[in-house]
């Protein structure tokens, strides 16, 4: 499934907001993707890569990346060079701004990106169009 689900992010930052004033509160953000080997088994594990990795193997894999409406995530299905099937699920520009507009709609102090050592240009093009960057270290 969806690295983070919109919906099942949702219920988590609401709950969050009935325990600490929303605008004490980060949303953080991935900045990857999973790649899953089908079927999935117990204790099976993802590949992990980063959003641009990912648009590149479908292109590779002559593949159409489709996007979920209710989790709000891109995703595309391969087979490898041994016939295994895979699923792959990311980020994009549109679940990034999904996740900008829900920290912005609960009122959330900010968002903060999980492994940031994954270059995404994508990313700051849908940030730079809502908010102001800043850095707290």
């Amino acid at each position: 499934m969806a690295v983070a689900p919109l919906p099942q992010v949702r219920r988590v930052v609401e709950y969050a907001i009935t325990e600490f004033e929303p605008n004490r509160l980060y949303l953080g953000i991935p900045n990857y993707g999973y790649d899953w080997t089908l079927p999935y088994r117990e204790g099976g594990r993802a590949r992990s890569l980063s959003n641009v990795e990912a648009v590149r193997l479908a292109w590779d894999r002559r593949v159409s990346i489709r996007y979920d409406e209710t989790v709000q995530s891109p995703w595309f299905r391969y087979v490898d060079d041994r016939g295994a099937e895979h699923e792959v699920w990311f980020e994009d520009a549109r679940s990034i701004q999904a996740k900008l507009n829900l920290a912005i709609d609960l009122g959330l102090y900010g968002v903060g990106y999980w492994n940031l050592d994954r270059p995404f240009p994508q990313n700051w093009v849908a940030v730079n169009a809502i908010a102001e960057i800043r850095s707290e270290m």
